[in-house]
């Protein structure tokens, strides 16, 4: 409670300031509106169905691109952590293409699928592949190797280790994946519409910033805020389900 208590203190005192800035003429309010219009503005953007269809196609790539990252990185990771010398031979290749930042595919991107949901796809699964891809090799990684010699020498197959022994191990680590990767896949699906124009939350930026209706682009940056806050929350909640056999949840719930 005292921790809610803290959080709308928190969000009063920016409104305050956002609405003091520029009513004190710190800032020409051309660039930033008070606080009082952009909310204003947000509870029309609200009641239009404009916004909920763009929020709806948003959601939509988001959530398929993430979908298919995540099947492709687990199915990736456990067959590249259990064979042998798979990992020694995809590391280099991996270390090399992780680090480059999916933005800079968006001229490939446009180049291959324009201005529609393909172009966001594309840089939502690169970014979100390689988030879930590393925690399943560090999960798959954290197998007790004597377990696993153990669960062999008992004449388990392949798939039968791999779904008793290293899926409950690696389980944490995937978890852990998918949370960092729907956050990055937001980012990125809003970042296409953005910068390609594909049809969205982004793109819908793009046409007010166009037009000049700045209170507009602040409203639906809030909404952009908002729905980050909703993925990360349900996506969290979704982890405590899933592990709630596990100590570090249990003792997370328990305090």
């Amino acid at each position: 409670m005292t921790r809610l208590l803290y959080g709308l203190a928190g969000l009063g005192g920016l409104l305050a300031l956002l609405e003091a800035v520029p009513r004190l003429g710190l800032v020409d309010e051309r660039f930033l509106p008070p606080a009082s219009l952009i909310l204003s503005t947000l509870g029309a953007q609200l009641a239009a169905p404009q916004l909920w269809i763009a929020l709806g196609e948003t959601m939509g790539g988001w959530a398929l691109g993430l979908a298919m990252a995540f099947c492709a990185a687990v199915v990736a990771g456990v067959v590249i952590g259990i064979v042998p010398g798979l990992r020694a031979l995809t590391n280099s290749t991996i270390e090399f293409l992780r680090p480059i930042p999916s933005v800079a595919l968006v001229p490939l991107a446009t180049l291959l699928f324009g201005p529609s949901l393909g172009s966001t796809l594309m840089l939502v699964v690169y970014a979100a592949f390689w988030q879930v891809l590393i925690q399943v090799l560090y999960g798959v990684a954290a197998v007790d190797a004597v377990a696993y010699d153990t669960a062999r020498s008992y004449g388990l197959s392949a798939w039968s280790r791999v779904r008793h022994l290293v899926w409950p191990t690696a389980l944490p680590y995937v978890m852990t994946g998918l949370r960092l990767a729907a956050a990055v896949a937001f980012i990125l699906a809003v970042t296409a519409e953005l910068v390609i124009g594909s049809p969205g939350l982004g793109a819908e930026i793009q046409v007010a910033q166009s037009s000049g209706a700045v209170p507009t682009v602040y409203a639906l940056i809030v909404v952009a805020g908002v729905v980050g806050i909703a993925v990360n929350a349900a996506v969290r909640l979704l982890e405590r389900r899933v592990l709630a056999w596990h100590p570090a949840v249990r003792s997370e719930v328990a305090a």
